[in-house]
């Protein structure tokens, strides 16, 4: 008897859990108290809400002002429709906190919207300086958020960290060198010009025109009556072309020919001081041209 008893007790655990009575709980205990990183993450780790007091923005996002109109919008928008895409964040170990990678306007009206919690995509591993920069660029550029002068910054910065050239920089961002070169050319002009494109007084486009004047003040001059409505951006590159005048001597020319593979051949006639960005221009109003002749019916 003694012996059956004994037995009957050394396998009553596993009657009982056959019989689904369990005494002790054999299920992994989880701390009371979450790591901080894991606040808000669901079982699909890659998103997830967070409380946005959680929050922190990157001090080198590419884009420094955000306007009160723009962000009154978009806190509006999200209280009627709610947060339709997640903001990208990566985890600061020095923080420890959630940074924002990109979407820190929809998080700024998020908070005046009075939302307690944000749609997160969380970015796990490390990112590096230029890899951040570059995704902040990408979704900007996509959404056309960045000012202009923010914009050539950002893309001198890239170029920087990364040691690239114009076209390495533009097939990275899957845009046309001209972009770049346009963009760039901003940052050439004196520090009250580019900041009369940052107010919105002097369109980018035209700014670009003033940029080709060798002459300090008279770029001043020049944007300074485009910026208080004195001339239109077309007068305005006519009035670069006169400035810039016809040297006394006859400028030595070169010709470049490109041969497609449909038979026909480009010849491109330029001066010989020109670079290929100049080329690039030159070619893109030219494709212009001919895709305006296609669309008008214009017989070759």
């Amino acid at each position: 008897m003694a012996s059956t008893r004994s037995t009957l007790q050394e396998i009553s655990a596993n009657l009982n859990e056959s019989m689904g009575i369990r005494t002790v709980d054999h299920r992994p205990q989880l701390s009371p108290v979450p790591s901080p990183k894991d606040i808000g993450r669901k079982p699909l780790r890659s998103f997830g809400q967070i409380p946005v007091d959680l929050l922190t923005p990157d001090p080198k996002q590419p884009r420094k002002e955000i306007t009160p109109e723009s962000l009154d919008r978009l806190a509006r928008s999200l209280q009627d429709t709610k947060q339709l895409f997640p903001i990208r964040v990566r985890w600061s170990e020095d923080q420890q906190q959630w940074m924002i990678v990109s979407g820190e306007r929809r998080w700024r009206a998020a908070k005046a919207a009075g939302l307690a919690t944000v749609d997160c995509f969380f970015h796990d591993g490390e990112l590096s300086e230029s890899e951040i920069l570059e995704q902040q660029l990408v979704e900007n550029l996509l959404r056309e958020d960045l000012q202009p002068i923010e914009q050539a910054r950002a893309f001198s910065s890239l170029m920087e960290l990364n040691d690239w050239n114009g076209r390495q920089l533009a097939e990275a961002l899957h845009i046309t060198p001209s972009t770049v070169s346009r963009a760039l050319a901003l940052l050439d002009l004196p520090q009250d010009v580019q900041q009369r494109v940052h107010n919105g007084e002097l369109s980018a486009r035209t700014a670009y025109e003033v940029s080709k004047l060798p002459d300090e003040n008279a770029r001043r001059k020049l944007a300074s009556q485009a910026a208080n409505g004195g001339m239109t951006h077309t007068q305005a590159a006519s009035a670069v072309r006169k400035r810039r005048g016809k040297p006394k001597n006859q400028p030595q020319t070169k010709t470049l020919s490109f041969r497609a593979e449909n038979g026909w051949e480009v010849l491109v006639k330029g001066p010989q001081e020109g670079t290929y960005h100049h080329l690039e221009e030159a070619l893109e109003q030219a494709l212009d041209e001919v895709r305006l002749r296609i669309k008008s019916n214009i017989r070759y």
